[in-house]
């Protein structure tokens, strides 16, 4: 386990939702598991040596699921799904914490992340100085909110 405190802090990103925190949870898992377990994901991290590449683990997503790049460490209904991963350039963490938000659900994605070595602060400046991790994390965050939205 990755404890969240263990590694530094990298962002918080935020998105509002109409729909209730239980169908948030709903899309939130069906797109996760939909854009990082396809085939697509394995090749990738592969390339990187990440810890996990390949899909493991219950389904739903829960404690031990696994897809490339990620496994699950928290999966708590309608409040925290916690994703961590390591491969040879970067250890971390993307949580995903559902908030109460009058009538809505305020769904926040927090990135914390290790990036040791010289080709660790390479491989940051390339995901995180480029801004690739707030495009990616913003197109998981808008998929759930179309999806929430649309049940």
């Amino acid at each position: 386990m990755t404890p969240k405190s263990s590694l530094p802090y990298v962002d918080e990103l935020p998105i509002e939702i109409g729909a209730d925190r239980d169908t948030t949870w709903a899309a939130l898992l069906r797109v996760v598991e939909g854009s990082f377990a396809s085939a697509r994901g394995r090749g990738p991290a592969r390339l990187l040596a990440c810890e996990d590449t390949e899909l493991s683990g219950p389904r739903p997503l829960a404690p031990g699921s696994a897809f490339p790049g990620f496994h699950v460490e928290i999966a708590e209904p309608a409040s925290e799904l916690a994703l961590a991963g390591r491969h040879r350039f970067s250890i971390y963490l993307l949580s995903f914490r559902l908030e109460d938000g009058d009538g809505r659900t305020r769904l926040v994605a927090e990135t914390r992340a290790a990036f040791p070595g010289l080709k660790g602060s390479a491989y940051r400046a390339l995901v995180i100085g480029t801004r690739m991790h707030v495009l990616v994390t913003r197109r998981l965050l808008t998929a759930t909110k179309r999806r929430a939205e649309r049940s």
